[in-house]
């Protein structure tokens, strides 16, 4: 899988959920930057791929939180359910973060924070980097998400997917 094809399908990032743009969360949420990454994102999300599913269909997606304050789970927990609901697919452990001490001080690549020799934040970075990676090769080798059930399009022309409406007179 080429490099640009491989950034192409991860939306993984530092602290948002787009490739190589970092920043950290501040006061236990999202920066403002990374709220504008995603508002932008979906911007875009009434975009169709070619088999006339959502633009976003058959990409991965990841967060990857550093700073020096508290909020990684609420940072990644808004980031991936952005990103899921755009139709991005999220693989387990698809999350990593590191705070540093709580309040003001170094942040990860600061001389002495500590952070580059966190047996933690290494670990689970590493995970969802390979889990990121592995399942945009099963998609990408799967030829991406079946697009039977999700195409707007179809939708629109009436097809229904096999969804039989309910009887009303049977409330």
């Amino acid at each position: 899988m080429g490099e640009r094809r491989l950034a192409a399908d991860l939306g993984a990032g530092q602290g948002c959920s787009h490739p190589g743009h970092r920043r950290a969360d501040l006061a236990g949420d999202n920066s403002s930057i990374t709220k504008q990454i995603i508002e932008r994102l979906y911007a875009q999300s009434g975009q169709l791929n070619d088999q006339g599913q959502y633009a976003f269909y058959g990409r991965v997606g990841g967060a990857l939180i550093t700073g020096n304050q508290d909020g990684v789970k609420h940072c990644t927990m808004n980031i991936l359910y952005s990103l899921q609901h755009l139709g991005y697919v999220i693989p387990p452990q698809a999350d990593a973060g590191w705070i540093g001490d709580i309040g003001l001080g170094p942040s990860y690549l600061d001389e002495g924070s500590g952070g580059p020799e966190n047996d933690f934040t290494n670990r689970n970075t590493t995970f969802m980097t390979w889990n990121l990676l592995h399942l945009a090769r099963m998609i990408e080798q799967a030829g991406g998400i079946p697009a039977y059930g999700n195409q707007r399009g179809e939708w629109d022309r009436g097809q229904r997917f096999g969804v039989v409406q309910p009887n009303r007179q049977y409330r």
